[in-house]
């Protein structure tokens, strides 16, 4: 493989930013709902694909989530605990953020994150909004991951060829797709892992 590239294209969520899943928990036992109740609603792929592909907005998806626990367990239980889920904008991996660092002094960084219009907020709140060279949010260009046209987006922003990307998920149907659109890929686990391919590209 060449490891040689002129651009790093990183996803956020499980990569640089981290979520703890107790925060979902605690908001569910907190407030009364069985155990799974609050991912199973939020990231069912009829509320969560509108959302990331821009079709609706942050706030009218976490408004959906609640009417639908709603119809189960009560409105009051529901709002709660989706506020409190909703509290949080997760916390930064200090260790993938000091490689990205390093990182743009030889190459681009953009991240690309299926996410929702909260996306650009939640950056700014973490101290992250200038971490990097640009932000591909799905949100705002209409597809997901692992379409493939993310990754051309995300090269075109970047400025460089897909070829002379490395594209970094911690999904590994993502980077399949991103290497079948000629980029390098990195199916991530730990920081282990993006720290030994950066120095294997020396």
């Amino acid at each position: 493989m060449d490891l040689h590239f002129d651009a790093l294209l990183c996803d956020i969520d499980g990569v640089l930013r981290i979520w703890d899943p107790e925060i979902m928990a605690g908001a569910e036992k907190a407030h009364g709902l069985p155990a799974g109740t609050l991912p199973a609603a939020a990231f069912a792929p009829h509320r969560l694909v509108p959302a990331i592909t821009g079709e609706v907005t942050d706030e009218q998806w976490r408004a959906a989530v609640v009417e639908d626990l709603a119809a189960e367990h009560g409105e009051q239980a529901a709002r709660a605990a989706v506020a409190a889920w909703t509290a949080g904008a997760g916390v930064v991996d200090a260790e993938v953020l000091e490689l990205l660092t390093a990182v743009r002094e030889h190459a681009k960084v953009v991240l690309v994150s299926n996410a929702t219009s909260r996306l650009e907020d939640d950056l700014a709140a973490l101290g992250l909004a200038d971490a990097v060279d640009a932000i591909v949010n799905t949100s705002r260009i209409g597809w997901a991951k692992p379409d493939p046209r993310v990754y051309e987006h995300a090269a075109r922003v970047a400025g460089v060829p897909p070829q002379r990307c490395l594209f970094v998920d911690d999904t590994e149907k993502n980077v399949i797709a991103a290497r079948e659109t000629g980029m390098q890929g990195l199916y991530y686990r730990t920081p282990a892992d993006l720290r030994a391919i950066l120095e294997a590209a020396g």
